[in-house]
Order: structure tokens, then C-alpha cells, then sequence
């Protein structure tokens, strides 16, 4: 098929989790002869066995269809799947920069969830035309009625435009692959123009690197052709380009508004920034595409392995992850405690779950892993700006003016007669209620802006017990905020344990610093002396336990005699034990970090 740009169309599907996305990804790629029936197997286009158990879209993935319409004329559409998770919603917003319509599916029985209102948003906001998307309509629970309500005044989406499809048995696909030819409109496109490719995603292969997803905006890529990419300034050589059918399928040239991919002898992944722009090497366009950022890390966690001999393999296993994932980072760590570790940066909790059930299962890595914590801005008495991750890179006192902590705009959408205890856990977490707006006669959507350390920690297990499951939430990042943030410290026999460091709101430092010597004086064994366990904050003990000294009976050898023969021994044993206490190491098991970091 000759190319013709009329005839292109590149659209996503984007939906809450468990709507039903990769199920109505599987009946396109089956109607449209994709794939023939003996590839075919369930969410196709999610190849990690985590994807498939989980339900969830870790990876993106493009594939282009082919589809002969009822007009008579062969369409070809190009899909570009996106990650279904608030923590990949930079990933998402990219992909759906790389279309010109989107598919927003909602379940006929859950109706508008707190994902489905920010995907909205989303699409809005790349101006995207929109083709909502009733689905599971075959399940008896369904109420095609409230969620066509729902859909026009929770996100403003004529109910006259929603199709009603079950993507499981295939009702009303075909109907909907007529509305995608109809409604979203062909890629706009120009003859002659400097070359202009936005990277949307990009996979790594151990014998071609990188390979790089590209939608194109304007000229033409083919091998051979000197590239450059605009963030770093970095030229390559192209050596393939083509498309996803659903497999890798090399093309003579990639033209303007098509999808596909380029090979060109990236050997590092960190080179590749999803958003960045492709351009010319010999006639470079003047100005990027539009959107690019650089992703940073929000939750931080340190993985040290379970025994020493395991670093050497760990080390190599975060290499080869950080290939397939360039927005996962890591840097080596050295922990008095736990020996040597990395510090590994995460774009959420999901991202590092994700992350270290990879190196368990794949890699075959045990790993202990840190409480999670969130990055921190430190504003300095001379007026520069820090930013740290680790307490133990915290300046001292005397040269912080002020600490400032991450917030995010958390969506939540719970049932009518559980807001009081939504209320309840938000201020737990030291969040406000910013705004309140009913959804039907039985949910309503409140708007909190909360501490991104009270979320990473359990927030989002909290909120499923305390809504009988029925809570769903979408957050998006917002900037820093002062805050009367603290650093707590434990010391053992008055030395401090960088290792059992954190940083902590001032109001819950003290029943944190309680809670945290508690545990410890149940996992510290008892010692041949007394260990004093305290928490402090700013040289000020806010909590203290001991753990008591062994005793050993010194006078068992004596049968009878006088009194002062038991006396000159007992104090020779005191005279022992002080002796002890000052030369003497507490001995911390490996086994009390593990507890210790089970805490929260």
C-alpha cells in the first residue's frame, strides 16, 4: 500500500485500571487480521508475565493495523498502547502526544473512575478528539444508563458519543473501528519541512541497542541518514527504520504522521529521553517539539543484597533493568550497617514494586530494601538550593534557613457514606480538602492536596481499608512546599546509626522515634553491658529504651565464707562492665535492619 496521509490514523486507548484496555487492544488487532488466531493470546500486546498477573500496562507498545472500512477504502491505523498507572502518566502523555484521538474507556458497571477523570484531562489537554468508550456492556451488573450520566457531567463528554462495546466476546468493536476511521481526524503534515520525530518510548536490544519508538511529524527518516537528537545534541547513524505489525517489520522510509521505529547504534539507553525530538544532523530543525521534560525520580529506597556475595550480581542486574528503563536511576551506597548498596531512584511506589519483584523474579537477586522516602529542597542560609534523598546528605542546622517537601493533588472518589473516614485518614496524613463534586447520588470526588511522603509509605492501602475497597485515586505532582520537617536521628549508647536515619514531620516525630526504639529493643540482643537506645532530633532525646546488660552469676564458685569474698568479686565484674561499655560495639544483627524497615 502506497502512502497516503489521508489515510493514516494514530489513536490510544486510555482507561482506569481493570476497564477492560488490553482485552479491547486483543479484539482489534483479531478484527483487523493483525494477528492470526494461532499467535493469539490474551492482553497480546503486554509481553511481561508481571503485566498479565498484575492486569496492569507497564511497557507501552505500538502496532500498526490494517483496516478495510465499510466506505470501500483501506485504513491504516496506527495504536499506540500506553502504561495504565498514575506513576507512567509523563509516558502516557507523551504517547498521547504522538496521536491525534484517543479512546477513553470506562466500565459499564464501576462507571468513571478517579484514573478516568485525569486521563480525560489529559487528552484535553494534548487536544486529542475523544471517543468515549462504554464497555463490559454483557455483564448483567451493567448500568449503561448512569454511566452515560456520568460521563456528560462528571467529564463534560456528550453521552450521544459513547459507543457501547464489550470487548470480551466482541459486541460493538467493529462499530467502534468505524467511529476511529470517522471521528479522529488524519495526521497534518507538510512536504519539504526539516525533519521532526518525537520519542515516545524505546526498548533495548542486546545485539542492535536502542531501539527507538518515533512518531514523525514533519520530513522523512531512512537509513543511512545522520540523525541528531535536540536534548543532548548527539548525532547517530540510521540503520533501520520501520513498524510494529505486531512484530518489527523494516521499511525503505518512515513519512510524515506515521508511527514506527529507528535503529541507529544507540549503544546507551540513557542517551534516549522519551519526549525528546529527532532531527536532522545535516539540516537540524530550529525548534523542538513541544512537551519535553526530564524525568525525575519522586521516591527513593536503598537496596542493599542479602549477602555480600550477591552485590557483584545486583549490580549488574540494576545495569541491565536501567537499559529497558532509562527513568529508573541508581548510584552506588556504602552503609556502615549494611555494608555495601545502591540508592535507586523511582518515579513512584508502583514504579519501585515493579522494579524490585523484576529483580527477584527475573534476576533471582535477594534484596532488603529501605522505607521509601521522597526527595527533599533545602533552602540555605546563604540562599542556595539543595536537594537530597538521604538523610545522611542533610547540611547541618546551623546552615538550613528552610526545609521544603513535595506535594501532590490526590483525586479520590470514594462512596457517599465513607467521606468521613476518607476525612479522618487525610488529616492523619496532613492533607486539605480542596474541593468536593458529586459524581452520581452515591460517589462523590473530593480534591486533597497531601505531603508525597504521607503517600508513598501505605496512603493507598489505607484507602482501600478504610473504603471497604470501593476508593480510587489519581494524583499528579504539584511543586515544593515549606514544611516544619525534621531529621531523626538513633543513637546506640549515644552513637548515632546513620542507617536508621530519616526525615519526618516534627508533630509525628516523636511517636515515630518512640515506635522506632520500641522495635529495636526487641531485635538488639542483650549484650555483655547496658545499651541505651534513643531517638533525637536536633540533639534534643525525644525517646529512650534500654536493653538490659546479660547478667553472669561470678559468684556461683563460691560455697560459703564471708560476704567480702562475693563483694570483691561483684566489683570486679562492675569495674569490668564499665570498661566494656567504653571500648565495647553494640552488635547489631542483620536480621534488626530487616525489622526495622518493615516498621512503616
Amino acid at each position: 500500500m502506497s502512502y497516503n496521509p489521508r489515510m493514516l490514523r494514530n489513536f490510544s486507548i486510555v482507561a482506569h485500571i481493570d476497564h477492560g484496555k488490553s482485552t479491547l487492544a486483543d479484539r482489534l488487532l483479531q478484527l483487523t487480521k493483525t494477528i492470526d488466531e494461532r499467535q493469539f493470546r490474551d492482553q497480546f500486546l503486554d509481553d511481561m508475565d508481571l503485566e498479565r498477573e498484575r492486569g496492569i500496562t507497564i511497557k507501552s507498545h505500538p502496532v500498526r493495523m490494517r483496516y478495510l472500512a465499510k466506505d470501500g477504502n483501506e485504513y491504516i491505523l496506527n495504536l499506540i498502547d500506553t502504561p495504565g498507572h498514575v506513576d507512567f502518566s509523563y509516558e502516557v502523555s507523551r504517547s498521547l502526544s504522538a496521536c491525534e484521538g484517543a479512546l477513553l474507556v470506562v466500565d459499564a458497571a464501576q462507571g468513571v473512575e478517579a484514573q478516568t477523570v485525569a486521563n480525560c484531562h489529559l487528552c484535553a489537554n494534548n487536544g486529542l478528539e475523544v471517543i468515549p468508550v462504554i464497555n463490559k456492556v454483557d455483564l448483567p451488573n451493567a448500568n449503561i444508563a448512569e454511566t452515560k450520566r456520568q460521563l456528560e457531567e462528571v467529564l463534560a463528554v456528550p453521552s450521544e458519543d459513547a459507543l457501547c462495546v464489550s470487548a470480551k466476546t466482541g459486541v460493538g468493536v467493529e462499530e467502534l473501528l468505524e467511529a476511529v476511521v470517522k471521528r479522529i481526524p488524519p495526521p497534518a503534515f507538510s512536504d519539504g519541512e526539516e525533519l521532526r520525530a518525537l520519542i515516545f518510548d524505546s526498548l533495548f536490544d542486546t545485539f542492535r541497542g536502542v531501539i527507538v519508538y518515533v512518531r514523525i511529524f514533519s520530513g522523512i527518516v531512512e537509513p543511512h541518514m545522520k540523525i541528531m537528537l535536540m536534548s543532548t545534541g548527539k548525532t547517530f547513524e540510521v540503520q533501520e527504520v520501520g513498524y510494529f505489525s505486531p512484530h518489527a517489520t523494516p521499511q525503505e522510509r518512515l513519512h510524515p504522521g506515521e508511527v514506527g521505529y529507528i535503529i541507529a547504534n544507540i549503544k546507551d539507553s540513557a542517551d534516549v529521553k522519551i519526549g525528546d525530538t529527532i532531527t536532522s544532523a545535516q539540516a537540524p530543525a530550529t525548534n523542538p517539539l513541544p512537551g519535553f521534560k526530564h524525568l525525575r525520580p519522586m521516591v527513593f529506597s536503598s537496596f542493599y543484597p542479602i549477602t555480600s556475595t550477591e552485590y557483584e550480581n545486583l549490580k549488574s542486574s540494576l545495569n541491565r533493568l536501567r537499559l529497558n528503563d532509562p527513568s529508573f536511576t541508581y548510584e552506588p551506597e556504602n552503609s556502615v550497617a549494611l555494608g555495601f548498596g545502591f540508592r535507586c531512584g523511582f518515579l513512584g511506589l508502583l514504579h519501585m514494586e515493579i522494579i524490585q519483584e523484576r529483580l527477584e523474579r527475573e534476576y533471582q537477586v535477594g534484596i532488603v530494601a529501605s522505607v521509601p522516602s521522597v526527595i527533599y529542597s533545602i533552602k540555605k542560609k546563604n540562599g542556595t538550593l539543595v536537594e537530597i534523598d538521604n538523610p545522611s546528605r542533610m547540611p547541618s542546622l546551623s546552615e538550613i534557613d528552610e526545609i521544603r517537601e513535595p506535594m501532590i493533588r490526590a483525586f479520590i472518589i470514594v462512596p457517599n457514606e465513607m467521606i468521613s473516614a476518607l476525612m479522618k485518614l487525610a488529616q492523619e496524613r496532613r492533607g486539605t480538602c480542596t474541593r468536593t463534586e458529586s459524581i452520581d447520588k452515591h460517589r462523590v470526588i473530593l480534591t486533597f492536596e497531601l505531603p508525597l511522603n504521607e503517600v508513598v509509605l501505605d496512603f493507598y492501602d489505607r484507602l482501600k481499608s478504610v473504603t471497604s475497597g470501593y476508593g480510587s485515586m489519581d494524583y499528579e505532582y504539584i511543586g515544593f512546599s515549606p514544611s516544619d520537617i525534621v531529621k531523626l536521628d538513633i543513637l546506640l549508647n549515644k552513637e548515632p546509626v546513620d542507617a536508621f536515619s530519616f526525615m519526618v514531620h516534627r508533630s509525628k516525630a516523636e511517636g515515630r522515634g518512640r515506635q522506632l526504639a520500641e522495635r529495636l529493643r526487641e531485635v538488639i540482643p542483650q549484650q555483655l553491658f547496658r545499651v541505651a537506645i534513643q531517638a533525637a532530633i536536633e540533639n534534643r532525646i525525644i525517646a529512650s529504651e534500654v536493653v538490659r546488660p546479660l547478667k553472669k552469676d561470678v559468684t556461683a564458685k563460691c560455697y560459703g565464707g564471708d560476704i567480702t569474698r562475693k563483694r570483691k568479686l561483684w566489683d570486679k565484674q562492675k569495674a569490668g562492665k564499665r570498661k566494656m561499655k567504653q571500648v565495647g560495639k553494640v552488635n547489631i544483627p542483620h536480621n534488626a535492619f530487616i525489622e526495622v524497615l518493615k516498621l512503616d
